[in-house]
């Protein structure tokens, strides 16, 4: 018994001898086996977007990165005397936010690069508006707790202080201060990105408000900061009712975070979006201990200034039909081979299979550097070429070259409506299987599948296997 490894030719040998149903078993296990190559050029993808992430957070580390943003906040300190002996006194923040505030927001946005890499940064103006109303403050403290209200401060917060490209200013009673550093908060902090079990402080900036912050006072605020960053910007429902105003010039908006816009407008000269978000929306108690505002970042009225076709996506997205692509183009060479009576060696379908893998290296290569559609335009119409010319080679017909540029120019044409209609390309993308089958039953309806495909013979021979048999 030979035990010796089955070669390519010794494979086409016994396929000689089998029927074409055989043949396509074989066609079909070797359009699976293609798929592993695109394993590696899907993870090549993967490492490009990473280095592309990589880069994005690099720069944004620069300019402040994704900002979220705290409105003005009353802070006071109180201290809970000793209960019992050899106890200590409790010391804390107790936070006041105002009943109602406003925010307006305008942002001018450009693109910073890294070789082949984009990164939306921008610079924001951002005027904040709060009145206090202190009747009946404190309403929530600690048991026994003593409001230090010499102490208070007006307080606004941002997630990474070195995007400031200005002072922060605050207006009061026709008054204008500056805001400085001040120790954070503790409890007043953040998710780190998105991860509820780490917490990042925000930094603070205050100013000293102890002739506006009496009890039972009423006041009115307005500040103003101006900061950059990259990608996200949000701010927090900072008022017991917050009603807010985001412009900018950026044309691919993605409006996030807690709460969607009321309104919005989007055009290619930019963007513009309104929140208004009530107390019991809110959610969160409208004074108490610092830990109370321990639920505010899911309260962030968000924008993120996002590319609107993301090259390394869209590749990604493409990968995801490798199987079905090459499943039609190896049913594609396989009816042409059993119309024609002419051989295939499944050398050749492997050939085939590459320059399909190839394929997509080109579309990345491309995309990177001119953009999804162009890419995809270049990539797919050298690839359609070479398909075709090979199948006019391999059949050594024009014809069947001419037939082929016609079926490959189609399914590329496919594949570019698969990956740009998105929510109905699992439809899209079924009917077409389904046509493609239906097409190849309808084909090879008169074939015998026993048979041998013969490789020689006359004309007469080969076609004799598309005739059907008499059941008699």
């Amino acid at each position: 018994m030979n035990d010796a490894p089955i070669s390519l030719s010794n494979l086409h040998a016994r396929l000689k001898t089998r029927s074409m149903g055989m043949k396509l078993i074989v066609v079909c296990a070797l359009a699976l086996v293609m798929t592993i190559p695109a394993l590696f050029v899907g993870g090549l993808v993967e490492e490009r977007t990473q280095r592309a992430a990589d880069v994005t957070k690099e720069i944004g580390s620069h300019v402040g990165g994704q900002q979220t943003f705290l409105g003005p906040t009353l802070a006071i300190p109180y201290t809970v005397p000793a209960q019992t002996a050899g106890s200590t006194a409790e010391h804390g923040t107790y936070l006041v936010f105002p009943v109602q505030g406003g925010a307006t927001v305008k942002t001018r946005t450009e693109e910073r690069r890294r070789s082949l890499f984009k990164v939306p940064v921008f610079e924001a103006d951002l005027r904040f508006d709060a009145a206090f109303d202190l009747t009946g403050v404190p309403l929530a403290a600690p048991l026994g707790a003593v409001l230090d209200w010499s102490q208070a401060e007006l307080v606004v917060g941002v997630s990474d202080a070195r995007g400031a490209l200005a002072d922060g200013t605050i207006t009061a009673n026709g008054k204008t201060d500056s805001f400085v550093p001040i120790n954070s908060i503790d409890d007043l902090s953040l998710n780190s990105n998105g991860n509820q079990n780490q917490r990042t402080p925000l930094t603070l900036f205050g100013v000293m408000v102890s002739n506006l912050a009496q009890p039972n006072a009423r006041f009115q605020v307005s500040t103003a900061l101006r900061f950059s960053g990259a990608q996200r910007m949000a701010i927090l429902a900072y008022g017991k009712t917050t009603h807010l105003n985001i412009a900018g010039d950026w044309p691919n908006p993605s409006f996030d975070g807690g709460f969607l816009p009321v309104r919005r407008t989007v055009s290619a000269q930019g963007f513009s979006g309104e929140w208004s978000v009530p107390w019991i929306a809110r959610g969160i108690p409208a004074e108490g201990r610092s830990s109370s505002a321990a639920g505010l970042d899911s309260t962030a009225l968000g924008v993120s200034f996002v590319e609107l076709a993301d090259p390394y996506q869209s590749v990604n997205r493409s990968i995801k039909y490798v199987l079905l692509f090459l499943g039609l183009l190896f049913l594609s060479y396989f009816i042409f081979e059993v119309t024609t009576g002419k051989r295939v060696h499944p050398a050749q379908y492997i050939l085939v299979g590459i320059a399909q893998i190839i394929f997509y290296l080109l579309l990345l290569s491309f995309a990177e550097r001119i953009g999804f559609d162009f890419g995809f335009l270049l990539a797919g119409s050298a690839t359609v070429i070479l398909l075709s010319a090979n199948a006019g080679w391999i059949f050594e017909s024009r014809i069947q070259g001419l037939r082929a540029l016609l079926c490959f120019g189609l399914l590329y044409v496919l594949i570019y409506m698969l990956l740009r209609l998105e929510d109905n390309a699992l439809l899209v993308g079924a009917i077409a299987s389904f046509l493609a089958v239906a097409a190849a039953m309808y084909l090879t309806r008169g074939i015998d599948w026993y048979s041998q495909l013969a490789g020689a013979g006359t004309q007469e021979q080969r076609a004799s296997l598309l005739v059907p048999k008499d059941p008699a």
